[in-house]
Parts: C-alpha cells; structure tokens; sequence
C-alpha cells in the first residue's frame, strides 16, 4: 500500500480490488482470493481486508457466497425510462444482461386500500387490495423489495399461485387478461434501508435505496396495479 496516501487502508484496498475488477483481471462470477490470501497478500489485517470486502459488496461488485467464497459480480443493471416507453419486466431486463432472474415471495395479504389506492383504482372505502411482497434476484444476487398492490377481487388466484421464480408482468397477465403496457404515473426518490429491508437485501443498515412508485395501465389506460419497489442503489441504476 502506498504509506503517502492518507486513505484508510481498507479504503486503499477496496479501491485496489475494484480496479482490478474493472480491468478485467478477476472475471465476471470468477472467486477472488479468501481473506487469509488477501490478507498475506497486502500485508494487512483480515479485518481490514474484511471491511473492504463487505463495502464491495454493499456496492455491487462482489457477492458472498454462503459457504463457497466470494465472487465477483455481475455489472450494474440498467433501465431506461422515458415517458409513453412500453415497460420492460424485470425478467426481460436479465435476460437482456445474460442473468437468470429470481424471484422470493416474502408474503402476500389482503389489505384496505389507502386514499392514494382509491384514487387510482377508483375504489370505494370498502374495497380491498392484494398485497404481494417479493425479493427480485440477478444471478442470485438480491436487486430490489418487489410491492405489489391488486384488486383483490380480480386477483385473489394468485393467493394460491406459486410466485415464486416467475414474472409477475406474465403472471398477471395470465390471470387478469390484461398486460401492463405502461404507468400512468411514476415517481423515484432516495431513501434509507430499515433493518427489515436490510435483512432482506443482504445489505447493511442506511444503505441507500432507490424508491420507485409505479401506477400501471394497461394499453386502454385501465388502471391494473401499483407498484412500490425499493432498488439497492449500487446494484440498479435507472438512465433518464
């Protein structure tokens, strides 16, 4: 490590590793050296060359491996946004990028509609929604908290669909007889991750996450879902 340089040294090291990623010389899904390599190999502690690790990881560049190592990551997905653009499902989106795209159901509820739910979908109070929790994967690698929010009536099969490893845009489809084409309206801001969220990401506490609120129509403009979606910043990045 350069002894000139006033960057801690695991900061030296992250940045070190990273470059190395970057120029190729550790391939995409190919296992980096374990920390006791590493920590022979810089001359440091492992828990620096620890710390190191987990913030590559946190930023996307590297993916642990219960029980097999670390490996280097798939690069960054990326998806365009631009107004009246049919959208494009997740599933579609890793195909485009060579990954195989997963799916976890965390839970599924019926719930009250909210003011917000009632003005999109034109409900009344008394109306009830279903509510679909999922974690959405690349190569096994968590992306983003998937929140769907469905009529119930219309909707209620899909408490006994399997929905796991699936596109939901298909399933719902499927179900419904009608494809999301578009939003009506969509909105992305910064937020924090909880430690709830955290837990499900496999990222630590306050990692910043990208919230999207997606209000989807079909090709006549009929409203189907909501969708309230948290995406790890360093895994995902929208082009606008």
């Amino acid at each position: 490590m350069n002894e000139g340089n006033v960057a801690p040294l695991y900061q030296q090291i992250k940045e070190d590793i990273k470059a190395t990623i970057e120029q190729g010389k550790y391939k995409v899904k190919e296992q980096i050296p374990s920390e006791p390599e590493l920590s022979a190999e810089y001359s440091v502690s492992r828990i620096t060359i620890r710390r190191a690790i987990e913030e590559l990881c946190s930023e996307g560049y590297l993916i642990k491996r219960q029980g097999r190592g670390t490996f280097v990551s798939a690069p960054r997905i990326h998806r365009k946004i631009a107004e009246g653009n049919r959208l494009e499902s997740f599933t579609k989106t890793c195909q485009n990028y060579g990954m195989q795209a997963g799916a976890k159901l965390i839970s599924r509820q019926i719930v009250p509609v909210r003011k917000d739910d009632k003005d999109f979908f034109g409900f009344g109070s008394d109306e009830l929604l279903l509510y679909i929790e999922r974690v959405r994967t690349a190569d096994g690698l968590p992306i983003f908290l998937e929140n769907l929010f469905l009529p119930y009536q219309k909707y209620r099969a899909l408490m006994d669909e399997n929905l796991n490893d699936c596109s939901m845009f298909e399933t719902i489809e499927r179900v419904g007889k009608k494809a999301i084409h578009d939003t009506s309206r969509r909105s992305l801001e910064i937020a924090r991750a909880s430690s709830d969220q955290a837990q499900k990401l496999g990222i630590p506490v306050g990692e910043p996450l990208l919230h999207m609120n997606c209000y989807f129509i079909d090709q006549d403009g009929i409203p189907l879902c909501i969708g309230r979606q948290y995406y790890v910043g360093s895994r995902y990045m929208f082009e606008l």
